[in-house]
Parts: structure tokens; sequence; C-alpha cells
């Protein structure tokens, strides 16, 4: 694993746009401002610590209609340099103190997402031992160990311990050796033929009994002085510190029960104390944070009352991508260098409506493109995850060998491109709503028909969505 994290830091910029490519089409200008900011990461990670330190990140607006790519993009950014990466949405800390969020929430999520990573992580490379250590459990379980006469617990062990209360002394006997040695011999036998069972999925449908650690992780609402605040306070663990831990018990298949007591023992063997530490470390490091709806928050300042307009929100959301600290349940967190990826619309309002600080700390803007019938086309062939591919992959579950004729798709990329002309422009969300439309009846009649192979041509995307797109009216309901 850390072999591949090294691999991902090494990219070079016309790397990441390549990687990029495989994903979202077009939108060249703002894949290399992203391929640029994240390789200035790797950059100034091998500078000296003094130099390191005063180097902030060159934070990104994307300025572009819904559905070009600005979210994908910065989420297969994050994937490709395994940084922790939340999204957020600018408009739900609209109203501060009333029914938004702490902006600090960002923050305190990215913390939890980044812990959360190295836990799994940490998990991983314990999964071997812990399959060993949860097997034997569970063996137990299925096959308890014997209870031999002289042991402790048993008869003539109680019986033994009052004669030597007595003073009669008593002895090992050579024939309870003996016993003792073959019953352990027949049970080692039986444990091993079980548990060849047990790998082999002879015993999966078998019902067990298995005690697991309970949790508790309520979720509570906390009144601060910036208002309410939903906080995923895990009160279990606090009061584990004072109290024993509780357990409980289940009936499950053995199946089921291996891989609970397998998360259970992996979860033993990893240290958190070690994991927080890198968690964190990785979030203050290589943490992006996209802010989507950044346009929804430039708005006219209040004139009156308590400060709930937009520019407050706005003002409240400098400080953490200026850099501060934040308090979370794991300590104090800077935010120095946390990427900072904003994008919006920006129909009504401009980037230079935003207040001026804010301003200065995304110098970087870049504006994406409407989407053409050609990038629709290669949307729905191109990437690795292209939406043909999709709905080919669903229906063949149920054994429909799904085929796009070349001028079938053409055409449902023109069609895509006209009705965001005519109707809102959602982008290459559009093709989903035009492509539901076209197989509905197909989907809708597959369990029943066992087609074998059907040929999607233009004849039948015209016969379908010819009609409903010419009728403005009506595809604003239907497409």
């Amino acid at each position: 694993m850390k072999a591949a994290r090294r691999e991902t830091r090494e990219l070079t910029p016309r790397q990441i746009v390549e990687e990029l490519d495989k994903y979202v089409v077009g939108q060249d200008a703002a894949k290399k401002a992203v391929a640029i900011a994240l390789r200035n990461r790797w950059r100034r990670r091998q500078l000296p610590p003094e130099i390191a330190e005063d180097i902030a990140p060159k934070n990104i607006i994307m300025i572009g209609p819904t559905g070009v790519g600005k979210t994908e993009i910065a989420r297969r950014l994050a994937r490709l340099a395994n940084a922790p990466f939340v999204k957020v949405e600018a408009s739900k800390f609209t109203e501060v103190g009333y029914v938004g969020r702490d902006v600090d929430a960002i923050i305190r999520d990215l913390a939890d997402v980044a812990v959360a990573a190295v836990r799994e992580e940490f998990m991983a490379e314990v999964e071997e031992r812990a399959a060993e250590l949860s097997e034997e459990r569970l063996l137990d379980i299925l096959l308890p160990p014997p209870v031999v006469a002289g042991e402790p617990g048993s008869a003539m062990e109680t019986r033994g311990t009052a004669a030597r209360a007595a003073a009669i002394p008593v002895g090992p006997s050579p024939e309870l050796e003996q016993k003792k040695e073959a019953e352990r011999r027949k049970y080692e036998r039986a444990r091993e033929v079980l548990r060849q069972k047990l790998r082999d999925g002879e015993l999966d449908d078998r019902t067990v009994e298995i005690e697991v650690e309970a949790k508790i992780s309520p979720t509570v609402e906390v009144f601060t002085g910036q208002g309410f605040e939903e906080m995923d306070m895990n009160l279990g663990e606090i009061f584990n510190q004072f109290l024993p831990k509780k357990t409980a018990t289940r009936k499950v298949t053995t199946a089921e029960a291996l891989d609970m007591l397998t998360e259970e023992e992996a979860a033993k063997l990893v240290d958190m104390d070690k994991a927080v530490n890198l968690g964190l470390e990785r979030m203050e490091q290589s943490g992006i944070v996209f802010v989507d709806e950044l346009d929804k928050i430039v708005g006219p300042k209040a004139v009156a009352g308590p400060d709930v307009s937009r520019e407050g929100v706005q003002r409240d959301l400098l400080p953490i991508v200026e850099g501060c600290s934040v308090n979370t349940k794991y300590g104090m967190v800077r935010t120095d260098h946390t990427l900072f990826i904003a994008a919006g619309a920006f129909h009504v309002a401009k980037p230079s409506d935003l207040i001026p600080e804010l301003q200065g700390r995304f110098p970087i803007r870049v504006e994406l493109k409407n989407l053409t019938a050609e990038d629709f086309y290669k949307i729905l062939t191109q990437p690795k995850t292209a939406l043909v591919k999709q709905y080919r992959a669903l229906l063949s579950t149920e054994g429909v060998d799904l085929h796009f004729e070349d001028a079938a798709l053409r055409k449902i990329a023109e069609i895509s491109q006209t009705l965001n002309e005519k109707l809102e422009n959602i982008g290459a969300r559009r093709l989903h709503t035009v492509m539901e439309t076209l197989l509905e009846d197909l989907s809708f009649d597959a369990p029943e028909k066992k087609v074998l192979s059907i040929t999607i041509d233009e004849e039948y995307v015209d016969r379908k969505l010819a009609a409903l797109a010419g009728d403005e009216d009506l595809a604003k309901y239907i497409l």
C-alpha cells in the first residue's frame, strides 16, 4: 500500500491529466489547474521544513454550469493523491445560528475521513492475523475444549482440593495423564477436521451464537454560541473508559460470524493512537475540501438584525480557508495546507462579488465549458465507467446482451444537447434522463421476456425519443 501511495505522489501534471481523462471528458483548463496544484503539494514536501511551512496551497475556483464535471474532477484528484476528501455545499452554511452548520464542521468531517481511511489501511495490514484469530474463536464456539477429570473446575479437582485441605497427599496419576493426553489428541483431530470444513464452506449455513462488543454511538445536538450543530459524539467510547465493556449475543451463520469476528479482531490489533496521528498528519498536509455552490453565498449584505447574511457565511469560511486551528474530537488541527477547490455556476453573481479577503484566498480561476454533442458522445463511450457500459452491465444480469450502434449513440448525444439548449442546462446529467426514457420499456420487460440480445439503432432512438424531444412542453416533464 505504501508503494501505491508513493507512485501516485510522483505523477507528473501530464500524467495526472491523463488519469483524469479516463473519467472526465473535456475541461482541459480545469484538469491542468488541479494537476499543477497537486504536483505543487509534492514539490513542497521535497523542500526543507523552514521553506515548506510558508508555501500555502493555491486554491481554485471552478466556474461552470451543473453537470460539466466540477465535482468529479475534484473527487478523482483526491483518489489519485490518496488524500482525505470531503464535499460540502456552501448553501448548507447559510443562516448559521438558525438552521445552518458551523463551518468548522467541514474540518471535523475531513479529520474523521482521514482517520477512518488510515484505520481501514491498518486493518487491511493485519487482516491475515485477524482471520487466524477469528477462526480460532469460531472453532472454540463450534467445538468447545473438553473438560477432563482432574483439571481445574472438575469434580475430581474439587475433591483433590478438599483432600489437600485435610493434609492428605494427592499426586498425579499416570492413568489420568494418559487419559488427558488421549482426550487432547482426539479433540485436536476433531478440531482440524472441523477447521477444514469451515475453510471449504461446508458450515457456512450453520447457525451459531456469538458474543460481540455492543456499540453505542448516538448522535446528539449541541447548542453552541454559533447555533445548533450536529456532532457525532461517540459516547460509548467515553463511558467505556469508566465502565466495563458490554457484549451482545447474536445468532448468525458461521460465514457471517467469521466476518464479524475478523473485523473485531482486526480492530483490536490496530494501534488507534498511531492511526489518529497519521490520519491527522495526512489531513493537514494532503486534505482536499470541495466547496460546491459557492455562488449561492454571494449576495447583498444584511442591513439589520443578526448577521445571518450570505456575506456573513463568507466571513465564517474565511478563517479555515486562510489557515487556522480547529478543535476536533482528536485534538486541534491546522488548515494552513488544506487545498480548497470551490465551484459554482455564477450565472447571476460573479467571483468578483465575493468579499475581497475570500477572493484573495482563491487565486486560480478556471471556466468549464458547456458540453457539446461530441462531448456527450464521448461521455457515453470513452470513460472507464461510461454510461453505455453501465446499462450493458445492468441488463446482463437479466441475461440480455445489449448493443448500441454508433449512429444511435450519436443521435442520443444530439438529442441531449438539444434538450439542454431548449430546457434547463443540466450538463451530463441530461444523458441519465434520456437513457432512462430510452430503455424504460426494455428494463421493465427484461425479466419476463427473456430476450437474449437487442440492438439499439437510430430508428429505435427516433421512435422512443424524437417525438418527446420535439414537444418542448412534454419534454419539460419527461426529459
